[in-house]
């Protein structure tokens, strides 16, 4: 398996896509076990399309699409904008505020990333903005759309552990709006120090942000009825994401009257496909990677390996979060919870900690890879639409990087900021 692992690692820094990467190193193991039947990996890979419980990931990204071409992503940042114009690196408080918003919508950091410096990044500059700060801003608020429900990570670990994904959902909200006043708070102070004014001189009237809210409603209440839809039983979580689908082509053909049917069927299709499978091979992959690594028993070394470094719940979960944050800087976060959570999620059900708790922070640590260099997809998508380099942007990155592990860490230390709400919604 070692030999394995090292191919992997080396087909990453390659500059190889993380699925090919995943499969090719699977099937390498295969050739070095010749007396196992050579039909297994295919049949893994075949048998990962047909898990029931993934259905609603494309049907996600089919409502997420949906969403985008119906003049929802306009209407969340014109509330956005509303609600913090007034206060110190305007535009950079929208876009954290709109990450907030957009999670319900395209529960994914790197699409949210592109779209957000591509629509305030040129308008950033021309007000004076240092490009990697630009860059930076719209990148790290881009963590939290992840984990606003619903958010496909959540959805992949409930389904791989075993673990509820209507609590998921509900156990992300809070540390959510934790990561935006977070974000919030080192703008306003990067913005002081960098010399950037309020983009209006008064805060908006309560007539200003309720007309924005009634023009954006649709929008800010869907993850709620998400969550409501899951705690009543009208719909199970296989079944959320077709929910999700039929509610995005009401707002798009009904409520906002924006959608047309030859988008729906030319762009957001394409998009759709291409996000889908994107999405999904790595999952195919993933279960003949995982095989392997079944098959060597490295769940139980590992987890034998982390005990003995120390069996207390907040120290191992320290352990464990910068283990993460350190592979996330080379393996997707997509990936890394696929070949990860049957290997750390007993270990952290062993030594008592709550399998929501241990999720979040699970997800939030891997995701902040999309971040950082060297293989950062976000960061990538971020630089490359204003043309930033990577120093620029690292260098405006520390008061977001610190801001990201001070909420984590408090995350760990105070569980009850992650299990207050599932605890309140589904008991």
């Amino acid at each position: 398996m070692l030999l394995v692992l090292i191919a992997f690692v080396y087909f990453l820094f390659t500059g190889m896509p993380v699925a090919f990467a995943i499969g090719i190193s699977g099937f390498l193991w295969f050739l070095q076990h010749l007396s196992l039947p050579i039909t297994i990996p295919i049949q893994r890979a075949l048998s990962q399309t047909q898990n029931f419980a993934l259905l609603a990931i494309p049907m996600f990204i089919f409502a997420g699409n949906i969403m985008n071409h119906a003049g929802v992503t306009r209407r969340l940042m014109n509330l956005a904008s509303t609600l913090t114009g007034h206060m110190r690196g305007g535009l950079g408080q929208v876009s954290a505020v709109l990450s907030t918003l957009m999670g319900g919508v395209s529960g994914s950091s790197i699409a949210d990333a592109a779209m957000e410096t591509r629509m305030l990044g040129p308008e950033m500059l021309k007000r004076g903005y240092h490009k990697g700060f630009a860059v930076a801003v719209n990148v790290w608020t881009s963590l939290i759309t992840p984990i606003i429900p619903p958010g496909i990570a959540f959805i992949i670990y409930g389904t791989i552990g075993q673990v509820s994904i209507g609590r998921l959902f509900a156990a992300g909200i809070v540390p959510g709006l934790m990561l935006m006043i977070a974000y919030m708070i080192s703008i306003s102070i990067s913005a002081r120090r960098l010399g950037l004014e309020p983009e209006r001189d008064r805060r908006a009237s309560a007539k200003e942000i309720s007309v924005a809210l009634s023009k954006s409603i649709w929008s800010v209440i869907f993850p709620i009825l998400l969550i409501l839809g899951l705690r009543t039983g009208i719909f199970t979580p296989s079944e959320v994401g077709s929910f999700a689908v039929i509610y995005g082509l009401l707002v798009g053909f009904i409520a906002h009257r924006e959608l047309k049917l030859k988008t729906l069927l030319g762009e957001t299709m394409d998009n759709t496909v291409s996000d889908i499978g994107s999405v999904m091979y790595i999952i195919v992959m993933s279960a003949i990677f995982g095989y392997g690594m079944v098959w060597e028993r490295l769940p139980e070394t590992l987890a034998s390996f982390l005990l003995g470094i120390t069996t207390n719940p907040y120290a191992l979960m320290i352990v464990i979060m910068f283990f993460l944050v350190l592979a996330g800087m080379f393996i997707d976060a997509t990936a890394l919870i696929l070949m990860l959570t049957a290997i750390l999620l007993p270990v952290a059900r062993q030594i008592g900690l709550d399998p929501v708790h241990f999720g979040l922070i699970f997800i939030l640590s891997a995701a902040m890879g999309n971040q950082t260099p060297p293989v950062g997809a976000s960061m990538y998508a971020g630089c490359s639409v204003l043309g930033a380099s990577v120093e620029e942007y690292m260098r405006a990155s520390w008061p977001f990087l610190i801001a990201t592990i001070a909420v984590i860490t408090v995350l760990i230390f105070f569980p009850e900021l992650v299990l207050f709400l599932p605890d309140v919604i589904f008991g």
